[in-house]
Formats: structure tokens, C-alpha cells, sequence
């Protein structure tokens, strides 16, 4: 029971780490500026965070961030404006002296 238990395990944890590849990839490939939100997350997974929420010159923008955990460094940023993509672009965190 234990080792049913275990490769269960080992295949979701596996199948979880395909689907951040698929994100940053041939998924990224399929975004167009204009779609929706929900058309974005439809695409991307429920894998953001909410970065930022604001209303700027009438127009209400929000910015999803998706953090590419296959390379710890990069994430991506989706800005709405309207519930409308407006732009996305890659970032990587800044560098950390020891």
C-alpha cells in the first residue's frame, strides 16, 4: 500500500512539472494581444499571482504574474488593461549577493 502510495506521488509530482514546461513554450506561443483574462488563464493555468490591481486614467489594469519554476529565475508578466491583454513580458529576479 505504502509503494501504491509513493508511485502515486512520483506521477503527479512528474505530470505537474510537464505542464510548466508546456507554460513557457507552446502555450506562450498561442497568447495574443486583446484576449481576455480568462482566455489567457484558459491557456496558462490558474498558476498566477496578482501582482498589481489599479484604476489608471479611467481604465482598470491588472498584473498577473506566472513564475517559470523550471528556470527558479524568470517570470512572466501579463498586463490587463480592461480585462484585455495589453502586454506580457519575461523578467528574471534580481541577483542576490552572498
Amino acid at each position: 500500500m505504502k509503494k501504491s502510495i509513493f508511485y502515486l506521488f512520483i506521477v503527479l509530482m512528474l505530470s505537474a512539472c510537464g505542464s510548466v514546461v508546456e507554460m513557457t513554450s507552446s502555450k506562450m506561443n498561442r497568447l495574443e494581444l486583446g484576449m481576455s483574462k480568462e482566455e489567457v488563464t484558459h491557456i496558462l493555468g490558474n498558476g498566477y499571482t496578482i501582482a498589481e490591481k489599479r484604476i489608471e486614467a479611467g481604465k482598470q489594469m491588472e498584473i498577473l504574474s506566472y513564475r517559470d519554476f523550471y528556470k527558479d529565475e524568470e517570470f512572466y508578466m501579463f498586463v490587463f488593461e480592461d480585462n484585455r491583454l495589453k502586454e506580457w513580458y519575461r523578467d528574471l529576479l534580481p541577483k542576490v549577493e552572498k
